[in-house]
């Protein structure tokens, strides 16, 4: 059965409550974040959570990042707080970094695609942060698009992926930003997406030198292990045709002006 996609208005109050009821009851719900929108649900409650990768479509091996107000909401979902994660927190968070911590053991399985570490993210926008507090739910969130498509920054972009396939939307206006992706666990900081903090950002925290994830600049071989979303499958693909111009400003105007049409 078809499910009614509502689209409310996020900045009144009885829609985050309804979101924050929805949560609590193991539904989904798309709402803005500052980097994009998400489709979250309960990251304590697996069934919950698997309703995600069923109305994205998304291969089950591919983690989801969860979401939380703060670090007083980290125990239980992950198993310890590593120094250079608090120091990541000190200086980015609330923000659009999500940060590879240790698993804990209230973190729903479905959220780690068998890994035992979790991302974490403490989202600085006021809707996102709101439903959290409303609900008392750390939500698992990845964008909320049909796998293979384009991140939506816009609840019309939600709605034409997800219309059907979720009971409510919160419309939160434009967002449009990435977050960056980074392990703290092993021996050395890893950084597994590139985003909106840099790599140069996160070295200037931490101190010391941050490795880069071969999975940036190279494809996964099969049946490699994903250690954070967007490094194995398909990703923002737009349905067009893309033209990589490597030059200078002068010379990618000159290519426009002899390709306008």
């Amino acid at each position: 059965m078809k499910i009614k996609t509502e689209v409310l208005p996020a900045d009144k109050a009885e829609s985050i409550v309804k979101a924050a009821e929805l949560l609590r009851s193991g539904e989904l719900v798309a709402l803005p974040t500052e980097t994009v929108y998400g489709i979250a649900a309960d990251a304590r409650n697996g069934e919950a959570v698997k309703k995600i990768f069923v109305a994205k479509g998304r291969p089950q091996d591919n983690p989801l990042i969860v979401h939380v107000t703060g670090p007083e909401m980290l125990p239980g979902l992950v198993s310890e707080v590593p120094e250079r994660a608090q120091l990541l927190m000190a200086a980015f968070c609330p923000g659009p970094l999500t940060i590879i911590m240790p698993r804990g053991p209230e973190v729903a399985a479905e959220c780690c695609a068998g890994l035992d570490t979790v991302g974490i993210r403490m989202p600085s926008h006021p809707v996102a942060r709101a439903v959290i507090e409303q609900s008392g739910c750390a939500f698992a969130a990845p964008s909320a698009n049909l796998s293979g498509k384009p991140s939506p920054t816009n609840a019309q972009d939600v709605f034409t992926d997800m219309d059907g396939r979720l009971p409510l939307i919160l419309d939160g206006g434009e967002c449009d930003v990435e977050s960056t992706v980074v392990s703290v666990v092993g021996d050395k900081p890893t950084l597994f997406r590139p985003g909106h903090i840099t790599l140069e950002d996160l070295e200037r925290a931490l101190g010391e030198e941050v490795e880069v994830s071969k999975a940036i600049l190279e494809k996964l071989p099969e049946g490699a292990v994903v250690r954070s979303p967007g490094m194995k499958y398909k990703h923002y693909a737009p349905k067009a045709d893309v033209t990589l111009l490597d030059g200078t400003f002068e010379q990618f105007k000159a290519y426009v002006d002899a390709h306008a049409e």
